[in-house]
């Protein structure tokens, strides 16, 4: 073939105008589906127990359970999803999710939680559907934390809505499926946006790997070759979204126990800051070209994040800081390591070591411990202390997470660093261009 019948590169101009659409696709589909996913949570539920446990948390913990059992699930479907099969199946799985939540409405109490599993069921595979549009590029980190920021940012948002729909009403069996019909118009839109954007280019390949499609042996085939390391990885990111989830799922009680009320917009404001804060630092990983420095140096974030987390617990248990400031600088510790994780320990591991593989089976293979280990302590929690201690739980839980994620940290990096397999002579060439 000759030169002249190559396509054109992109131009500087394209690459930004395309960088632009993909964030704002990713970010828009992620952020309304948290829209069929939180706004449940900011009811209370009272009146209503089962065995001796609230409602509230077995309704969080049942969703939960099905968002786990679908990440398990997902380890196979994500990493063997055909590109062209992506938006439709978004599509079929929200649908699903919205039926979910109507079954939630319709059946009586406590039966209706079977519904919110469902829902948990539908959803847990979305994140990995739009992760696969935007993995392998040089510019993947900075599209993942717009990706991630919908999730920091909707998390507050959508239950600014559920509370905004109580207060005018409706129903706490029937707020989350209204708040999914607010929500659907907008996902199906940018949905529509994520098939637009272009694949990977030939820089792209060259710099980041090709992300292939993985069969079951060639799943075993890369954890075996790291198993050491990516255990260690995937137990961080268990302690990690521990924390997150129950920062996430039971804020309303955590902002109760410090003193500060509740007002709707107290949920978007908190996490607006944290946002911005998160996507910031992750997002600047794109500066560095070298895969393996930079792989280090997002595990030097997740230490960074861990020491701010321990930094708003002494301010807290000081009182040397408020409500406000504690929760934002807990979100902020919180979600360094966490979307570190999903924008760039996983994407320059696959980078640095040209193996064969895709973003969605490693985050996968984390995601299905880290919420396995948050339902047993949904879970346990009951046994453990009383409705009225919850911050001094989440804190206890905080402190023991620190301290051994930061000696996890350490261990794997010495790993990696022993470990990591150096790139083949033409990546090398990719990886100095």
């Amino acid at each position: 073939m000759s030169s002249a019948s190559l396509p054109d590169p992109p131009t500087k101009r394209s690459e930004s105008f395309w960088a632009f659409w993909a964030v704002f696709a990713a970010f828009g589909t992620y952020f309304c589906m948290y829209g069929f996913r939180k706004p449940f949570t900011v009811a209370e539920y009272e009146g209503t127990m089962v065995g001796g446990v609230d409602f509230k948390t077995i309704v969080v913990s049942i969703q939960v359970l099905g968002y786990m059992l679908s990440k398990f699930i997902g380890i196979k479907i994500i990493s063997e999803m055909p590109p062209q099969r992506r938006a439709i199946a978004l599509i079929a799985l929200i649908l699903a999710a919205e039926a979910a939540l109507a079954m939630f409405g319709v059946l009586p109490r406590p039966w209706n939680a079977a519904g919110l599993f469902l829902n948990g069921l539908c959803l847990g595979m979305v994140f990995g559907l739009v992760l696969g549009f935007l993995e392998g590029r040089q510019l993947t980190e900075a599209l993942v934390a717009g990706l991630c920021t919908s999730f920091i940012l909707a998390d507050g948002f959508t239950k600014s809505v559920g509370a905004w729909l109580l207060a005018n009403g409706v129903r706490e069996d029937w707020m989350p499926f209204t708040a999914g019909l607010i929500f659907l118009l907008p996902l199906c839109v940018c949905v529509a946006m994520l098939t637009r954007i272009p694949a990977p280019s030939a820089q792209d390949i060259a710099a980041r790997s090709s992300r292939e499609t993985m069969t079951t042996q060639d799943r075993w085939s890369l954890f075996s070759r790291y198993a050491p390391g990516l255990s260690i990885l995937v137990g961080i990111y268990l302690l990690i979204t521990i924390i997150r989830s129950i920062r996430a799922d039971f804020a309303a009680e955590l902002w109760g126990d410090l003193g500060q009320e509740t007002a709707p917009s107290l949920f978007t404001r908190s996490e607006m800051w944290v946002a911005l804060g998160v996507m910031f630092v992750n997002g600047l990983s794109i500066c560095v070209r070298n895969n393996r420095l930079a792989f280090f140096l997002s595990l030097g974030v997740c230490a960074v994040g861990f020491v701010v987390v321990a930094m708003a617990l002494i301010g807290q248990q000081t009182n040397s800081i408020g409500a406000f400031p504690f929760m934002v600088l807990i979100g902020l510790g919180l979600y360094l390591p966490y979307v570190a994780i999903h924008t760039t320990v996983f994407e320059r591991l696959l980078a640095m070591t040209r193996e064969r593989g895709n973003l969605g089976f490693l985050m996968y293979l984390a995601d299905a411990f880290g919420y396995l280990g948050y339902v047993v302590i949904m879970f346990s929690r009951n046994l453990l202390v009383g409705r009225e201690n919850f911050l001094d739980f989440f804190t206890t839980v905080c402190w023991v997470a620190l301290g051994t994620s930061l000696l996890a940290l350490m261990v794997a990096s010495l790993y990696f660093l022993n470990h990591g397999r150096q790139p083949t002579p033409t990546s090398a060439i990719a990886e100095r261009a």
